[in-house]
């Protein structure tokens, strides 16, 4: 039996669906990863999958390119004539199913691991993209036989949107966290708050910059800590000098990517998303994992990882002041910290734990051991 997983960026392949390979693996199924480039390609096979490169432009809609894509998928499902194939992200979700139908693939699934910015953002060009976006995802989602969603806001809207029929649906809690690579530690002897993300403006990460701005400006000796690549090729990114007068003023110690965030997890006392919209985001699920209270948005995704003053807290979309206040509350009742910590582990442990979510997804894509 095959498996092809389709696959936007190595690093996400191997990172947060590494788990998902190896039990499929585990089960007697030869697994193959498609990527658009060489990097990281030790890592996907330690793993025990075969990798095959297939250049994507992951961001714009270019037909010249899309249609390569498309056919290249389709001449590597026609070499390998896989079982079963499963795309995540838009273009694999859109083209990894057409290609595969195209290719008589038995068994084509997808699944939808957030709206992402085209959905989120209310920009001229975003609202654009998102009319082509969703006419392509009629068409894919057509082309597959079960699409799996991660929260029930993005399956609801995706529904009413008549992008697909809620028969052809199925969910699972999020990508899952492997808690023992994310294991438990001590948390800080003062209260540090931690942020880790690109910075999007759709991820909250100017809301998440003004809030240290207040908080510091009250708590000065707080740390306040943000992880994330700058990429002003990014339609939605901030510059870095909009980052910069954060760090210049000392409101935030700013960090670039790490090949191991995990440093940064043990250092924090409580983690922060301010988000606009997430499937289920990776980044929460993994501080949980490590007993760290969480501050989120009240939107679709976010609010899923969180008993709002049990686990952490809810904070309204769009609201840096709100953040601060909630942020500061924290350092005026620490105790909170290691209260809600502990509640946030045992909530990952029953929710997001990886070994659950993957037995789940793998009955929905009905890989059986062979």
């Amino acid at each position: 039996m095959k498996f092809v997983l389709i696959s936007p960026k190595n690093r996400t392949a191997w990172n947060f669906r590494g788990d998902l390979i190896k039990d499929i693996v585990a089960k007697g199924w030869e697994v193959i990863v498609t990527g658009p480039n060489n990097i990281d390609v030790d890592k996907i096979e330690a793993l025990g999958a075969r990798f095959v490169k297939i250049p994507m432009e992951k961001t714009g809609v270019n037909a010249i390119s899309d249609l390569k894509y498309i056919k290249n998928l389709r001449k590597l499902f026609k070499a390998e004539k896989p079982d079963v194939t499963f795309g995540y992200t838009i273009k694999p979700v859109i083209y990894g199913a057409i290609a595969a139908k195209l290719a008589k693939v038995p068994h084509r699934y997808s699944m939808i691991a957030g709206a992402g910015y085209v959905f989120a953002a209310a920009t001229t060009k975003a609202k654009i993209i998102r009319m082509i976006v969703k006419m392509l995802y009629r068409i894919g989602f057509s082309c597959a036989q079960k699409v799996v969603f991660m929260n029930p806001d993005d399956l609801q809207d995706f529904t009413s949107m008549n992008l697909l029929k809620k028969d052809k649906c199925c969910m699972v809690n999020g990508s899952g966290v492997n808690m023992e690579r994310f294991e438990r530690t001590a948390l800080p002897e003062k209260p540090v708050f931690f942020m880790l993300s690109r910075a999007l403006r759709c991820k909250g990460v100017g809301e998440y910059l003004e809030a240290a701005q207040i908080v510091h400006k009250r708590h000065p000796d707080v740390r306040i800590m943000y992880l994330g690549e700058i990429d002003e090729s990014m339609q939605d990114s901030l510059k870095q000098q909009e980052v910069q007068k954060y760090i210049d003023s000392g409101a935030i110690e700013y960090f670039p990517e790490h090949p191991d965030v995990r440093i940064y997890y043990r250092e924090c006392s409580v983690f922060v998303l301010p988000s606009y919209r997430e499937g289920i985001p990776r980044t929460v699920q993994e501080a949980m994992s490590m007993g760290r209270a969480v501050i989120v948005t009240d939107v679709p995704g976010c609010r899923e990882t969180v008993i709002d003053g049990k686990t952490g807290f809810l904070v309204p979309e769009k609201d840096p002041e709100a953040l601060a206040d909630t942020m500061c509350r924290f350092i005026e009742k620490p105790d909170l910290i290691t209260k809600l910590g502990d509640a946030s582990y045992e909530y990952c442990k029953e929710k997001f734990d990886v070994r659950k979510v993957n037995a789940t997804l793998l009955t929905h894509l009905n890989i059986q051991e062979v």
